[in-house]
């Protein structure tokens, strides 16, 4: 029977995975990183830089709530910030070599959090599962 409380137990997971990763990070000597820090990280691992606008676009977030993650990124030193040459409004921000070094704890992390979520699933459940959620994300864009 039905029980119509998916969204509390999407919160619950989303949760308790956020903590895992929190106590995974300190496992590993990484302190002040939280999961909002790590979507910023995870996209410049994957650029040499971004602009802050395009952060939040990549992120889903406002540009002043990413200025605020960046800032705090800086204060670690994981990140920098450099202004345009061209266009004195622009900031990129890039991955210092300490924010390049939590590239392979990063991917331990995730892999074990994956591990969580998938756990026991065949690989068309997987599929399934993955759609079923992609499908819901959608149905809150409309």
């Amino acid at each position: 029977m039905r029980q119509n409380n998916a969204i509390a137990l999407m919160s619950r997971i989303k949760e308790k995975a956020n903590r895992f990763i929190v106590r995974e990070l300190e496992k590993h000597g990484v302190q002040g990183i939280v999961p909002s820090h790590g979507e910023i990280i995870v996209h410049l691992f994957d650029s040499k830089e971004y602009t802050m606008k395009e952060l939040a676009e990549k992120i889903h977030r406002t540009k002043p709530t990413v200025t605020i993650l960046i800032d705090k990124l800086v204060d670690y030193g994981y990140v920098t910030k450099e202004k345009s040459l061209e266009d004195s409004r622009v900031t990129y921000i890039k991955l210092t070599n300490k924010g390049l070094e939590l590239k392979p704890i990063f991917i331990k992390i995730s892999d074990k959090l994956n591990g969580f979520v998938y756990d026991g699933l065949t690989e068309p459940e997987a599929v399934f599962f993955e759609k079923m959620l992609s499908n819901i994300n959608k149905r809150f864009d409309a």
